[in-house]
């Protein structure tokens, strides 16, 4: 049996990603390709339990830059080992919102962690997993805070998102590791502008993704 295809999509808070991502998954479907959505952290009873930890609970507030990356990296390794590998061996396609492209701008560049001991924790949580196409939906810091803000305005009681609390020098730095990570890996990482229209990005990343299906 042929392996199967990992997307994956990246962006800062507000980009779209939740959107496009379901979007994308029905397109796939509707053109034949069995299809598996995930996000991260999550995607798994274990990975679930962590996301939980990690941006809603009320005892998260003392969590230091070391324990949100080794818990990211933790939900990961169960997500690849009982969701994404079988998958792919089974010939399916795997759209995930969010994989380490993340981790390495978020904790890495936004924490300020040291990159090469992010990177090796990656590694351990990965394995040699790695997607054939990263989408990376860019907006600028202050379109995302504007988004961010008009989203939450529209809930009554909007869900606590502790990555969301930290301030604009910190996603500062987050946008510069997903500019860094874009050049350093072009053939991987398509870095598409996502402060358009909703149709706009939909047929841009369509586009990408038919490349990528027509070389499969």
């Amino acid at each position: 049996m042929k392996r199967g295809l990992f997307i994956t999509l990246e962006g800062t808070e507000g980009s779209g990603k939740s959107t496009q991502i379901r979007w994308l998954a029905e397109r796939l479907r509707r053109e034949g390709w069995p299809t598996r959505e995930l996000r991260e952290p999550g995607g798994t009873p274990i990975g679930e339990e962590i996301r939980h930890t990690l941006k809603q609970s009320a005892a998260n507030s003392a969590m230091t830059p070391e324990t949100e990356l080794l818990l990211m990296n933790a939900s990961r390794a169960q997500l690849v080992r009982e969701v994404i590998q079988p998958a792919l061996t089974a010939g399916e396609v795997v759209v995930c919102d969010r994989f380490f492209d993340s981790t390495v701008a978020y904790q890495g560049y936004g924490r300020q962690l040291d990159l090469e001991k992010v990177r090796r924790v990656i590694d351990i949580a990965v394995g040699t997993t790695r997607p054939d196409l990263t989408l990376l939906l860019f907006i600028p810091v202050g379109v995302s805070e504007a988004r961010r803000r008009h989203r939450n305005s529209e809930v009554l009681a909007p869900v606590r998102d502790r990555m969301e609390e930290s301030g604009p020098e910190f996603f500062e730095r987050v946008e510069r590791g997903y500019r860094d990570l874009a050049a350093a890996e072009p053939e991987r990482v398509c870095f598409l502008d996502a402060t358009g229209s909703m149709e706009d990005v939909r047929e841009a990343i369509w586009r990408k993704v038919s490349e990528l299906m027509g070389r499969s």
